[in-house]
């Protein structure tokens, strides 16, 4: 007898639906899987036919054999064995020819008790399926949250918590958890941290350059002596972040479910990952890799923060592994099981000691370093790599005065204001220019015409820009960086205000021109 029905697999961070063709015919017992399985998915015949064992499911001795159709197709993981089983269960008669299998997709791990166990992934395997037009999905029940994502008007999500449960549901005997509500964003769960701008004492130049790459989603380069709080403030950087759109929660919540990240009954991520990777790790877990490709931190911290501490401890590979991701945006992995494309637009936080010993320009601290090492200490962080940073600011220590003062700094939430406001004059300008993901957008990935309708500069304004780009010998890369950080001062300081000149966000002035540079102008370093 031949059966038909639906799972899917993974590769990547996208989802493929897998066509499971199951023929038995009475024959002496024999289990074949076609269609070119994985190590995980050939053991699949193994976890299958001990759970019908010690589920009660009486199977006659039968040829088994299982093609998982497209063939062409690399299939790896535990999430096919449901889809197995179930067209098992049909073709030897456990389950009747009258239950319609082709409108069902079925992914999940089976245990040899019969439970089902929650899997890598399941939130791209439910949208790929509900887009595929299936109209019921069974998934695990540990994975049923996650996967509410996909819940529509034709589109039914079920959890499974077991075989037999499945089975009498599939013949009208009994009924599974089911999910009806699509995931929503707590904004009040998305903003609230326990980390608050309201405990950094001093460093006013340093906040002020942390919001303005907050409502331009600038990357920030902090440098400074021991102590003097860049840690501190780069782990705050969260709280001052607008709350994520629905599209930005679905695309980061894939990322962390392929990782294995979302905890059993865990929903879609509502916060904006902060990932702070050890200075030790390997290019490969930084960018992602594996004879499987999984996402590594870059893609981790999608729609979130990347800080990396210590900066130039960072390997040189590394390192230099950002400069593509930091201007694409996304991340291209190519393997022997095939290219995969991982997203990766994230704010890049780094700090750094100006030296080895940490006190180089320090007005406290003694620097023990000779020249010839804090040479080749700055020299781990490239130019091309220094030149993809939008703001560098220095950090002084913060004087007894300001550490001392009981009074309370401006907190998270104010902050958070302006740079939402700022954020919104930025997705009205690209929603007038006819961007289609104007929602997720930000000044920091404007192109080339953006940076000219957006970015006009007065005579003013470009005097000063000359002497800066002639002064600091700066490229033309940096010189587009300039202008996208003056962009953003302008939105923050304009905070929705009509300024007279007609253009969303106001013009670019020679205040926020001479801002911008100097929030890049760390030449005595380099």
């Amino acid at each position: 007898m031949l059966s038909l029905t639906y799972t899917a697999a993974l590769f990547g961070i996208d989802a493929f639906l897998v066509t499971v063709e199951c023929s038995a015919t009475k024959s002496l017992p024999d289990f074949n899987i076609v269609g070119l399985p994985g190590v995980s998915v050939r053991e699949s015949k193994d976890r299958v036919m001990n759970c019908a064992l010690n589920c009660g499911i009486a199977l006659p001795d039968m040829d088994v054999t299982v093609n998982l159709a497209p063939a062409d197709r690399h299939k790896e993981g535990s999430a096919l064995d449901l889809g197995i089983m179930t067209a098992l269960c049909r073709a030897a008669g456990v389950i009747g020819e009258d239950v319609d299998l082709e409108t069902k997709c079925f992914v999940g791990e089976l245990s040899f008790t019969g439970d089902v166990r929650a899997v890598r992934g399941v939130l791209s395997m439910a949208l790929e399926a509900r887009d595929r037009g299936i109209s019921e999905i069974y998934v695990p029940y540990g994975n049923l949250t996650e996967a509410a994502a996909a819940v529509t008007e034709k589109t039914r999500v079920f959890g499974v918590r077991n075989v037999p449960e499945l089975i009498a549901k599939l013949r009208g005997e009994g009924e599974v958890a089911e999910i009806t509500d699509l995931p929503t964003i707590d904004p009040v769960d998305g903003l609230s941290f326990s980390e608050d701008f309201s405990q950094v004492k001093g460093q006013a130049r340093a906040r002020r350059a942390v919001e303005i790459a907050a409502a331009g989603n600038h990357n920030v380069l902090l440098i400074g002596p021991p102590g003097s709080g860049k840690s501190m403030i780069a782990k705050r950087i969260p709280s001052i972040l607008p709350a994520m759109t629905y599209d930005e929660a679905i695309e980061t919540t894939k990322l962390h479910s392929v990782s294995g990240l979302i905890p059993e009954n865990g929903n879609i991520v509502t916060r904006r990952p902060f990932r702070s990777p050890h200075h030790s790790c390997s290019v490969v877990s930084l960018v992602g890799g594996g004879a499987i490709p999984m996402p590594g931190e870059i893609s981790l911290a999608h729609n979130g923060v990347l800080f990396l501490d210590e900066f130039p401890e960072f390997s040189k590979s590394t390192s230099e592994a950002l400069r593509q991701p930091l201007e694409d945006k996304r991340v291209t992995i190519t393997r022997a099981a095939g290219r995969v494309t991982f997203p990766s637009s994230f704010m890049l936080v780094c700090a750094m000691n100006p030296c080895k010993c940490g006190y180089f320009g320090s007005k406290r601290g003694t620097c023990t370093c000779k020249p010839a090492d804090i040479k080749a200490y700055l020299s781990k962080i490239s130019g091309p790599l220094l030149d993809r940073i939008d703001i560098q600011m220095e950090m002084p220590e913060v004087d007894f005065t300001e550490i001392s003062d009981k009074t309370d700094s401006e907190p998270s939430g104010a902050i958070r204001e302006r740079v939402e406001a700022a954020r919104e004059l930025s997705r009205e300008r690209f929603r007038a220019a006819g961007y289609a993901r104007y929602s997720v957008m930000s000044n920091a990935m404007m192109n080339g015409d953006d940076l000219k309708r957006f970015c006009a500069l007065d005579a003013d304004s470009l005097r000063i820009m000359e002497g800066a780009f002639r002064r600091l010998n700066l490229s033309a890369r940096a010189y587009d960086r300039i202008l996208r950080v003056a962009r953003t001062i302008a939105d923050v300081e304009n905070g929705g205000r009509d300024d007279g000149s007609g253009i969303i966000g106001g013009k670019i002035g020679k205040k926020h021109v001479m801002e911008a540079v100097q929030m890049r102008a760390l030449d005595k370093y380099w």
